[in-house]
């Protein structure tokens, strides 16, 4: 639940909590621009899977091999982003994972900078919140964030954004810890992409959970599944 600021956290959570994720963040420099194919190994095939993974195409094992299934899953991520699918990570297919999971995106018409380590978060976030709702409502979630990125009441990063004491149940109680379903990412992506359910929503909440005066006097846009998304 997204609720008010409210500065009663200590910061060694917060610290605590960046360091964990720092250390499972994806690594740029690891995946080049050679031709990945069946037979490929190493390193750079290990990125490859990860990414592919954080897309919601979901490999298995990531153990540096390009084996049958890491190219089936290049070829449904070229199918569904208009590439050759010919199961061949080449320069294109990887250019487009690279813009996809990579270091900025413009956002309602801003250029907002993000890592990897920033889209794995903010997945977790819309998982821990949202995972038993609509599609629609997880992306909504993911754009709750965004929203507050844009404004001048709240921090300009994702990290600081959920990170913000008090703003989000999930920091509090942990379950943002929980792995992340595969829609988290994509409603991520689209959300990173402009898609906006929430109508520029900066909170959202569940009315059979809260009983807070303050979420509850926020002037209310939408309700997707059991979110109302305000202002």
């Amino acid at each position: 639940m997204s609720l008010s600021p409210h500065p009663t956290y200590k910061r060694i959570l917060v610290v605590v909590m960046t360091l964990m994720l720092c250390a499972s963040s994806l690594s740029n420099a690891a995946l080049g621009d050679r031709n990945l194919s069946r037979g490929s190994r190493g390193p750079e095939v290990a990125e490859l899977q990860k990414r592919l993974s954080m897309l919601g195409y979901v490999i298995g094992s990531i153990d540096g091999i390009y084996g049958r299934q890491t190219e089936a899953r290049v070829r449904l991520f070229q199918k569904e982003h208009g590439l050759g699918a010919d199961g061949i990570a080449g320069t294109r297919t990887i250019r487009e994972l690279k813009r996809l999971t990579g270091e900025s995106v413009t956002v309602g018409g801003t250029a907002i900078g993000y890592k990897n380590s920033d889209i794995n978060l903010l997945a977790r976030l819309v998982s821990a919140e949202a995972k038993g709702e609509p599609y629609r409502g997880q992306i909504a979630v993911a754009s709750v964030v965004l929203n507050r990125i844009q404004s001048s009441s709240f921090p300009n990063t994702i990290p600081d954004v959920i990170y913000q004491p008090g703003a989000f149940s999930p920091v509090a109680d942990g379950s943002i810890w929980n792995e992340p379903v595969p829609s988290a990412y994509n409603a991520v992506y689209e959300a990173l992409h402009g898609t906006d359910p929430a109508y520029g929503a900066l909170f959202f909440f569940n009315p059979a959970k809260t009983s807070n005066n303050y979420i509850w006097s926020r002037p209310q846009i939408i309700q997707i599944g059991k979110h109302i998304f305000c202002r």
